[in-house]
Formats: structure tokens, C-alpha cells, sequence
């Protein structure tokens, strides 16, 4: 967290108890080869959480049917397309019962079908209130979904604030000309 001194970092001991209350969606989905849709999605909750399989099981169901995957339960990952193996992925995430979901480019190695998809289901996220923190070159979706945009390059914060100041009226002039390529 930043204070007016600078930043100050989480002891040790927090950190484990901090990031258990997060989702994570990496780039590359990271699902278990060897393991069905399903078993993918209840394997954290029943093998780290110690939650009942069989209620993890349902919530498990629930979340397939939210990313529009009930059908493919029993499928495994490779019979899937990239961007059904992302929203897996998104489904894993949140069987933890995350507070905050943390997303890396969740869409860099999709097409632009499959792209729709997974930003369709963040979307939904979104309307449900879900706090996300969401690192893309998307900027149509950022535009459209985040409360607060942050512009970053050479590891730092070049601008930030509400999405319409920062596409409407950007004050950094390397924000300026990413714009510029980015929305033509």
C-alpha cells in the first residue's frame, strides 16, 4: 500500500491470508491437462480450502453455466477452444470465492472471436460488481468496463483516473500517441 512516505510492504504472515482472498487468470489458461473441466474447477477449493466435494461440486455446476460451459463438464482441456479454455479458467478462479480477481492479459492469445468471449463473461463480472483488476491492451473494454484506468510503460505510471478523462482527454503525451494507434 502507498503512504505518504512511500510504500509500505505486507509483513510476511499477511501475505498468505491477502492472497488467498484473490482469483487469478494468467495469459496462458494453466489448466491441468490430465483433469475433466470439472475436476479442474473443484481441485483448489476441496484440496486447499477442505471444502464438502459434492457442495463444491454444485457451485462447480453454477459457474460452468455462468461462462456458458455447462456442456463441457466432463471435456478436457485440450478438446476445448482458447477461449472456452480461458473461461475455465475465469470459472477456477472464482471457485475459490475470490474478494478481488486479478486478470494478465487474459485475452493476448485469443482471436478476435474468442476475445469477445471472455471479455462477454468479465463484462459480467463487472455488472456483478466484482473487483478486478484487469492488465490489457483492450482499451475498447477498459473504456467501456473499468471505474479507473492506469496507463503504465517502462514500469511506470504514466496517467491515471476515470476512463473518460483518461481516453477523452489524456494529458501524457506517450498516452496521447498510444491512443492515437490504439483507437483509429
Amino acid at each position: 500500500r502507498e503512504t505518504s512516505g512511500g510504500t509500505e510492504y505486507v509483513k510476511n504472515n499477511d501475505v498468505r491470508r491477502i492472497a488467498c482472498k484473490m482469483g487469478m487468470v494468467f495469459q496462458q489458461f494453466n489448466l491441468f491437462p490430465h483433469m475433466t473441466v470439472l475436476e479442474n474447477l473443484i481441485e483448489a477449493p476441496v484440496n486447499v480450502q477442505k471444502r464438502d466435494k459434492a457442495e463444491v461440486i454444485k457451485e462447480a455446476e453454477v459457474l460452468l453455466a455462468k461462462v456458458g460451459l455447462s456442456d463441457k463438464r466432463d471435456v478436457y482441456p485440450r478438446k476445448l477452444s482458447g477461449g472456452q479454455q480461458q473461461r475455465v479458467a475465469i470459472a477456477r478462479a472464482l471457485a475459490m470465492k475470490p474478494a478481488i480477481m486479478l486478470f494478465d492479459e487474459p485475452t493476448s492469445s485469443l482471436d478476435p472471436e474468442l476475445t469477445g468471449e471472455v471479455l462477454r463473461t468479465m463484462r459480467e463480472l463487472a455488472d456483478e460488481k466484482m473487483t478486478m483488476v484487469v492488465v490489457t491492451h483492450e482499451m475498447g473494454f477498459a473504456r467501456e468496463v473499468a471505474t479507473k484506468v492506469v496507463f503504465m510503460a517502462d514500469g511506470h505510471v504514466q496517467e491515471q483516473g476515470r476512463p473518460e478523462e483518461i481516453f477523452v482527454n489524456p494529458k501524457n503525451e506517450r498516452l496521447k500517441s498510444f491512443l492515437k494507434v490504439i483507437l483509429k
